[in-house]
C-alpha cells in the first residue's frame, strides 16, 4: 500500500489527509484493523521507534504508552511485584508474559495520562498482552506482529473498530527527514543517536558509582527523552518510566510536573491507598480518577458527605500531608533524565524530595559548578552526556 487515507488531520476541519511515501514506494505498514487517524499515525510511528531503541539497549521486550505526541509511560519487560500487579490492576490476571508485564508498567506509570492511549509494542502481541490492552480505553495498538488469537481478540474490542498496525520491523527510515510548517518544508537529519553505556562515562560529581541496574535506567531514561516532546525531564525506576514532564516551556516546571507524577506513582503503592475499599461497581478508570484526587490537595472532593459514598465502601482516612512526606522518603534509588541541562541547582533540589539518586543529562550550562556542587551534596552520581535530545 502507498497510500493510508485519513479521516481528517490533527482536527475535523483538516481535511483531506493522508499518510504515503514521498519516493512513491510501498508504506512499511498495514492497517490490521480499524481506521487509525493522524494522530493515530504520529503516536505510532514515536512510539514504535521508542520501544525498537529500548529492546536494542537493554535486550528486553518494551513497550509505550502514548499521549498526544509524547509517551504517558514506556517500560521494558521486567516481572511485576504483587503491589505493582495491584495497582496496574492486573493481579486478577496471573502471571503475565514480559511483553504483557512492559505494557502493564507502561500504562501504570500515570494511568490518568495514558486514559485512551496509542500503545507500541517492541515484540509480537501475544495473547497475555491482548487481553490486558482490550480492557483498557485505548485507541490503537503497533507492533510487528501478532498472533492468531491476540488479533481476534483485539480486532473485537471498540466493537470491531480498534486500530490494530503492524509494521515492516525490517524498514529503515532515509536519512533525511522532512516536514513542513506554514508551507514551508523543514529538512534535517534524522536522530540517530545511540544511546548506550559509553555516553554515561563523564560522571563529573564525587560519587562515581553506578550499578548496571542504574545505567541501565539512565540509559531507558533518555531513550525515553528521545521522543518525547521538549523541554522534557523523565523519572524512572526499576525498567519503567514513573514520571514524566513534557513540552513544558520552563526547566523546572518540567522537572516538578514529572516529580509530582513519580511521587503520585509510589504514594499508589502506600497502605492509604492500598486499603481503599471501593465499591464493586466502580469502573478502573473512576477508580484512578478517586486515587488521583484523594491523594491531592483536593481530596475533600472524594471524602464529603454525598460524594465518597459513591466510590468507596467505608469513608477513608484523610491522607494526611506529614503521612504522605512519610511515606515519600521510603522512595529511593530514582533515575533522572534530562533532555537539556540544567540551568539552576533548584532542579536538584526537586529531584531530590522524590528520591534521584542517579542523574543523566547533557551538561553545559554556565552554573553546572553549582549544580554539580547541589548534587554532591547529596552523594547523587551525576554524568554528563554533552547530548541534547531535544524533540519537537
Amino acid at each position: 500500500m502507498r497510500e493510508i487515507e485519513l479521516k481528517y488531520g490533527c482536527n475535523p476541519n483538516q481535511k483531506p489527509s493522508r499518510i504515503y511515501m514521498e519516493d512513491g514506494s510501498e508504506l512499511p505498514v498495514t492497517v490490521l484493523n480499524g481506521k487509525p487517524g493522524y494522530i493515530n499515525f504520529l503516536d505510532a510511528f514515536n512510539g514504535w521507534q521508542l520501544v525498537k531503541e529500548l529492546k536494542a539497549a537493554t535486550n528486553l521486550p518494551a513497550a509505550t504508552s502514548f499521549k498526544h505526541v509524547s509517551p504517558a509511560g514506556a517500560a521494558v519487560g521486567l516481572p511485576l511485584s504483587d503491589t505493582l500487579a495491584k495497582i496496574y490492576w492486573v493481579d486478577d490476571l496471573g502471571e503475565l508474559s514480559p511483553l504483557a508485564c512492559a505494557y502493564a508498567r507502561a500504562r501504570g506509570a500515570d494511568r490518568m495520562s495514558s486514559f485512551g492511549d496509542f500503545i507500541a509494542l517492541s515484540d509480537v502481541c501475544d495473547v497475555d498482552t491482548a487481553k490486558l490492552i482490550k480492557r483498557e480505553v485505548s485507541d490503537g495498538v503497533i507492533a510487528p506482529g501478532y498472533t492468531d488469537e491476540a488479533l481476534e481478540i483485539l480486532k473485537a474490542k471498540k466493537k470491531g473498530n480498534y486500530n490494530v498496525i503492524q509494521i515492516d520491523e525490517s524498514y529503515v527510515p532515509a536519512e533525511l527527514e522532512k516536514k513542513q510548517v506554514y508551507g514551508i518544508t523543514f529538512e534535517q537529519g534524522r536522530n540517530e543517536l545511540d544511546v548506550n553505556g559509553d555516553l554515561l562515562s563523564n560522571i563529573v560529581t564525587k560519587n562515581k558509582d553506578i550499578p548496571d541496574w542504574a545505567l541501565m535506567d539512565m540509559k531507558i531514561s533518555l531513550i525515553i527523552l528521545k521522543y518525547t516532546q521538549s523541554n522534557s525531564v523523565c523519572y524512572v525506576k526499576n525498567g519503567q518510566a514513573i514520571g514524566i514532564g513534557a513540552g513544558q516551556q520552563s526547566r523546572i516546571h518540567c522537572t516538578r510536573l514529572a516529580g509530582q507524577k513519580a511521587d503520585n506513582w509510589f504514594l499508589r503503592q502506600s497502605p492509604q491507598v492500598l486499603g481503599l475499599q471501593f465499591i464493586d461497581s466502580l469502573g478502573r478508570a473512576d477508580r484512578d480518577n478517586a486515587i488521583d484526587v484523594y491523594m491531592g490537595d483536593e481530596y475533600e472532593d472524594v471524602l464529603r458527605e454525598g460524594e465518597w459514598q459513591k466510590r468507596f465502601k467505608v469513608k477513608p482516612e484523610v491522607f494526611t500531608r506529614e503521612e504522605k512526606k512519610a511515606w515519600l522518603e521510603k522512595n529511593q534509588d530514582v533515575i533522572l533524565g534530562s533532555d537539556a541541562f540544567f540551568p539552576f541547582s533548584d532542579n536538584i533540589e526537586r529531584a531530590k524530595k522524590s528520591g534521584v539518586k542517579y542523574i543523566a543529562q547533557p551538561g553545559g550550562s554556565v552554573r553546572d559548578d553549582l549544580v554539580i556542587e547541589c548534587a554532591d551534596s547529596y552523594d547523587m552520581v551525576m554524568a554528563f552526556t554533552g547530548i541534547r535530545l531535544f524533540h519537537h
